[in-house]
This record gives structure tokens, sequence and C-alpha cells, in this order.
């Protein structure tokens, strides 16, 4: 994206929380009574969720969150549409409550901010309306607060903390110009009708889609805000089973250097090579680690538990250098701000994703697969059926217009300040991904 569409979405963008700010001041101006009207048309909707007086609060939490359907498919555009106009009511009734911020707020807590968080949360279509205004924080609250969270990517523990306050403070009107930015972004995506993968950026998630529907859906880890993922559309042809790393030159000055001048073993635990031009091979010792002559030689990481990408790298033609690829830190899936990459994307659970890759090529079904890694053997594995590949940025989208799912704006692309809820501390990368746990790869 050049930085003048950026500024133009960004100026169009403000323009139209401004309208939509003013429309519902109107609305909040115009009575009470019309507001209080209002109000009560959009929580008697009967699209509000789905919920129902017989509801069990021990299942609603995610109820509808999850779905097979691809987000990138016709019908999630449709669904997207429909939730703005759901979304457009909110705003022209006045929107929803802020949510005071006074603490934690739990099951078995009483506090004067349940109303509002309960208001907050019917308005959504997250809690029944017939759950009332009590300012006890009851199993009711808390089934509603756990979905609410699986809609906006956070742990469904069903308590309201620091990022589930912010979330849930995020205007009405600027979530319906959220929505509104990811559909313009969505419409001008040609939908795949056949196998895809598809990269959700600010999700930090993969889907692998087949036939129209999700036969697998993985935990990702994307970019620093400093060293974006890009937005790009290729092919995956290629495997690289028990890969090596090579040190991009920036890693090498940056990383590997003062490592070394602090311990003179690293590049050994770490079963990191050094060649020469040549080809031949350097010995650790006889480089000057207080200088930059190291800069000029090629660092190789051999195969291994210690190895960068682990098990497998996945290639695809990109202008960027990047590539997709296991990690050693398995711990980092785990973590709520999955921006940690300098551009790669790693996956969990890859090798699930790499065997529906390798469908069709010949060879290469899970047992041998699983046997070439276990032997720490090198293979590339070339894909007789190349499976295209969309990295994406989707801060907003629905695949059921009661069900509308928002995201992190991490890279600032989205026009509202409020969108970007995380502050990330960046640090400079070239392409390319570190090499052990000593490395922030």
């Amino acid at each position: 994206m050049s930085k003048g569409h950026s500024e133009r979405t960004a100026i169009s963008r403000r323009r139209f929380v401004g309208g939509a700010a003013t429309l519902a001041g109107a609305a909040l101006f115009g009575g009470a009574a019309r507001a209080q009207s209002a109000l009560e048309g959009v929580l008697a909707a009967p699209n509000r969720g789905g919920w129902n007086d017989q509801f069990d609060t021990r299942a609603a939490s995610v109820r509808n969150v999850a779905s097979y359907q691809p987000v990138f498919s016709p019908s999630t555009l449709s669904a997207m549409q429909s939730a703005t106009g759901q979304y457009n009511q909110i705003v022209m009734a006045g929107g929803w409550p802020m949510v005071p911020d006074g603490g934690k707020l739990e099951l078995g807590v009483q506090s004067a901010a349940v109303p509002a968080l309960r208001q907050r949360l019917a308005i959504a279509g997250d809690l029944d309306r017939s759950a009332g205004g009590s300012a006890q924080f009851d199993t009711y609250v808390q089934a509603a607060v756990k979905r609410f969270q699986a809609r906006h990517g956070l742990p469904a523990d069903g308590a309201v903390g620091e990022y589930t306050f912010k979330a849930l403070n995020v205007p009405a009107d600027v979530r319906l110009a959220q929505l509104q930015t990811n559909i313009q972004r969505l419409s001008a995506i040609p939908i795949d009708p056949g196998r895809f993968v598809m990269v959700n950026i600010p999700a930090a998630q993969l889907e692998a889609v087949e036939g129209g529907r999700v036969v697998q859906r993985h935990t990702a880890v994307v970019g620093k805000i400093d060293r974006q993922t890009p937005i790009l559309d290729s092919k995956i042809t290629n495997l690289n089973l028990n890969p090596y790393w090579h040190a991009p030159a920036s890693i090498v000055r940056k990383d590997i250097i003062p490592l070394m001048q602090k311990d003179p073993t690293y590049l050994t635990r770490n079963d990191i090579v050094i060649f020469a031009p040549d080809g031949s091979v350097i010995p650790p010792e006889t480089i000057n680690w207080q200088t930059d002559e190291a800069v000029k030689y090629l660092f190789r990481q051999n195969p291994g538990k210690m190895n960068a990408m682990s098990s497998v790298k996945i290639n695809f033609s990109n202008p960027y250098a990047v590539y997709m690829h296991d990690t050693p830190q398995q711990s980092v899936f785990s973590q709520l701000m999955r921006f940690e990459s300098s551009g790669c994307v790693r996956v969990q659970n890859v090798r699930d994703l790499i065997v529906w890759l390798a469908q069709g090529t010949p060879g290469w079904d899970r047992a041998t697969i699983e046997k070439t890694i276990a032997a720490r053997t090198r293979q590339d594995v070339n894909l007789a059926d190349p499976v295209p590949l969309h990295f994406t940025y989707l801060t907003a989208w629905a695949t059921d217009p009661t069900v509308v799912q928002f995201r992190d704006d991490i890279y600032r692309r989205d026009g509202a300040e409020q969108l970007a809820m995380t502050s990330a501390q960046p640090t400079a990368y070239a392409a390319g991904e570190q090499a052990s746990a000593d490395l922030p790869y």
C-alpha cells in the first residue's frame, strides 16, 4: 500500500467517523424518550446474536463465534454488509455506554460498572436483554464477556481486565467505520474458488481452505510494527524439511557480534557455522569480534532442534524475502500479542499444514514427512499442485452478521488511534528470522 493511498484511507476514515459521530449526537440530543425508544429497538432486534431465554451459560461463551466459513468468501462480504446496517442502527440510537475502568470485573464482583457493562454487551448482541441491569457480575455476564472476548481475539476467560476494557470502550461509530474500511479491503480481493491458504495479519491466524470451508486453522506469529509482514498474493511451491538457516548481515552485526563478545561459545552451542566467500569454514576464534569483520562472512545454522526454522520452511515467490516456517519457541503461540517476527510467519502445528499442502505430491504422505523430519535429513519437496497463498490485513470481518469479529489495528492502517490498542517496542531487523533462543526471532 502506497503512502498516498494510506493517507487517503485515513482521511476518508476520519471523515466517516466524524459523520457517524454527528449522527449519533443528533440521536442523543433528540430527547430522552426518542433515545430510549431507539435503544429498545436495537435491543429488541431479532438478530442480536441469536440468544434466547433458555440459553446455557456454560456453552454461550463462544456460541457461533467459531466458524468453518472462510474469511475469504462471498458470504463473508454479504454478512459484513448486513452487520454494517446493524452497527449503523446502534450509532443512530446513540451508541453504547463507556464501561468505567475501576479495576478488574469478574464472577462474583458487585460493582457500579456492571450495569453499564450489561448494557454495552446487550447492545452488541453478546448478552440477552432479559438479563437485567443488576450490579452483580453473574454467570450470564461472564458468559457474555467470554463471547465478546472471543469476537475480539482476546483470551475468553470471562473476566474484564485491561485489554477487554479497551475493546469494550471503542465507540460504536469507530467500530462502524472499521467495518466500512474492511468491507472495502475485502471487496478488492478476488476470492479463490479452490484450495488456498490465507494469513490474516491483524488476527495472527492462518486458514487453510478447501471446498469452500476452513479445513485447518492455525495460530501464527507475524511481523513486528517496524518489520511488518507484507500484503501479498503468491503460490506455495516448495517445502524445505530440516532447512538450513542463513543469518542476514544485519543480524550478524546487531545480534551475533554482541553475543559473541559476551560468550565466545555462542555459535558452537547453536550449531552455526561460518563460511568464507570461497566456501571454506572459518573458525570463530580467528575473527576479531570487536570489529565488523564477521559481516563479510556467511553464517549458516545447521538443521536440528536449535534451528530458527525448526522442522520446515514453506516457500513461495515474493519480492520481500519472507516465508512461513516452524519455530523451536512454541511458547510464542500462547502470547496474546503475536507480532514478534521480522516479517516471516511462524505457524503453530505446522506439520498438519504441510501434510495438507503436500496432498497429491507422490511419495510425501504424513508418515514419510514425519520420518524425514525425525531423521534430521535435509530434504526439499516440490509440490505437484502449488497452493495459492494470500497475506491480507483485515481488522474486522463477519462470517455471520450477528457475530462481528474485531482485531487490534497493529500496523495503524485503519485511521483511528483507538483501534491500535497495543503499544509495541519496535526493534529493527532485516528480512529473515533470527537464530536461537538468545535472539528475538
